[in-house]
């Protein structure tokens, strides 16, 4: 574990996964969720090189088979801390014997948290060191309590318009079909109902700000991205007190999606010698 902290905020990072494991004010209170295994034993993992599932965790390079979990392998892998300065920590992770088993490409993934007085810039940068041209998906998954401490507030999006989803199924599944997003000038109502069908997946970069807010109906978290799609995740039936808000540059496999890798909806592609950099911002308050 490192931390890192500054007047305002405090964050811990866990070498394993590059993940962040909290991130409190300059009173102590924790804003992220504490892994309670009751309910969803992560706090916020990077999603790399896939977001979401493949069908079948299978999928298929040069019309060769390949096999990766649930939002690919950089959340269950070590990272290695590459430099901590007084704002900033930076965690890298390369390709190895293991990875190339499961994913035939060479990268460097590099993760840097910075801070600046009460936000914390979660920085992706993906190099491709290959001799090939690579193909990835990256996202994040941070989880929130939310305030009050049930399943119940609010998240206001930057976008008042009427806005559409995808076609989502209480398995994780979806269908690359629009349906109406359900909320009001852009007011999401957490409740149990709302994540019937597993995540809420806002794509075509319809919003690009969400805030949680508190039950005085102030910010508590506010998260800014540039992705294209941002979803909204807690695990339905479990009434559970936190909300995932879910930067992605990727989506997962439709239903009877088949094809090559690089096909893949909202895939990325970077040229031997070239890297991609983006980030999401975690305001506090």
């Amino acid at each position: 574990m490192v931390e890192l902290k500054n007047e305002q905020i405090s964050i811990v990072v866990a070498e394993m996964g590059a993940e962040l494991q909290s991130v409190k004010d300059s009173k102590g209170r924790e804003y992220l969720w504490q892994a309670d295994p009751e309910f969803w034993p992560r706090h916020s993992p990077i999603l790399f090189p896939i977001v979401c599932s493949v069908n079948d965790d299978t999928y298929v390079v040069d019309g060769k088979e390949y096999h990766l979990p649930r939002h690919g392998f950089a959340r269950d892998t070590e990272f290695t801390l590459v430099a901590k300065t007084d704002d900033k920590l930076t965690f890298a992770l390369h390709e190895s014997e293991e990875t190339l088993k499961v994913y035939p490409y060479r990268f460097n993934l590099a993760i840097t948290y910075r801070l600046e007085g009460n936000k914390v810039h979660v920085i992706w940068h993906v190099e491709n060191t290959d001799m090939q041209e690579i193909h990835f998906q990256i996202g994040g998954h941070p989880a929130f309590n939310i305030p009050g401490g049930k399943m119940e507030g609010k998240i206001k999006l930057d976008n008042e318009e009427p806005m559409d989803s995808l076609r989502s199924y209480i398995d994780g599944s979806h269908d690359m079909v629009e349906v109406p997003l359900e909320g009001d000038k852009g007011v999401l109502e957490l409740t149990n109902h709302f994540f019937r069908n597993d995540s809420v997946k806002i794509h075509k970069c319809q919003t690009h700000r969400a805030m949680l807010m508190d039950t005085n109906g102030e910010p508590a978290v506010t998260v800014d991205y540039k992705a294209p799609v941002c979803a909204f995740w807690s695990p339905y039936d479990k009434h559970a007190p936190f909300v995932c808000i879910e930067p992605w540059y990727g989506i997962g496999d439709p239903r009877g999606w088949k094809g090559e890798f690089r096909d893949k909806p909202l895939m990325n592609h970077l040229l031997p010698g070239a890297s991609f950099m983006s980030k999401y911002t975690i305001t506090i308050g």
